[in-house]
């Protein structure tokens, strides 16, 4: 067997190797659905739903929301900026501005901030020849498959407990 699997048998165990088939089914899951979907940079639903599945389910419902709320956020202000001005960086800039103050007024998580902020970005500043609000409707709805995939599969295929450590036995 491969000397790194012998000196570090914490970190190959079924646990870890469930949650990878696991994480990499689910991925392929949100990727067909997008494409079924007929999205265009299915993908983003692939990258959100491995997000969603590196914690807990608790962990991941808060997460999900709050990369939901700051999606949303970002193309909405992605949308209406890139309408109005194009792919304008100080327009960007500014429109980071507003969705910092908006985030923080609402009480939300600096997730949500970062969300909001990546979304805003992916809208207004790749140039595509789609109006700005299909291309952020089709990110809302790429964030939304991976975030629900992601859930559904946390949900129906919870983490097993982790195994008890074993004493070391002092042998070489």
């Amino acid at each position: 067997m491969a000397t790194w699997i012998a000196t570090d048998p914490a970190g190959l165990n079924r646990n870890s190797l469930e949650h990878a088939a696991k994480t990499a089914l689910a991925a392929i899951v949100a990727t067909a659905v997008s494409r079924l979907c007929r999205l265009p940079e299915a993908y983003w639903a692939a990258v959100t739903t491995m997000v969603v599945m590196q914690s807990t389910l608790g962990a991941s419902l808060s997460v999900s929301l709050l990369r939901l709320i700051g999606t949303a956020l970002g193309a909405v202000a992605g949308a209406l900026l890139a309408s109005f001005f194009g792919p304008n960086v100080y327009v960007f800039g500014a429109g980071i501005l507003l969705l910092g103050i908006i985030t923080a007024a609402a009480h939300l998580d600096r997730s949500a901030f970062r969300f909001a902020g990546i979304t805003l970005a992916i809208v207004m500043l790749v140039v595509r020849v789609n109006s700005p609000w299909i291309v952020a409707a089709h990110r809302f709805a790429e964030i939304s498959i991976g975030i629900v995939i992601g859930l559904v599969t946390v949900l129906v295929w919870p983490e097993r407990a982790a195994p008890p450590a074993r004493p070391a036995s002092g042998r070489k």
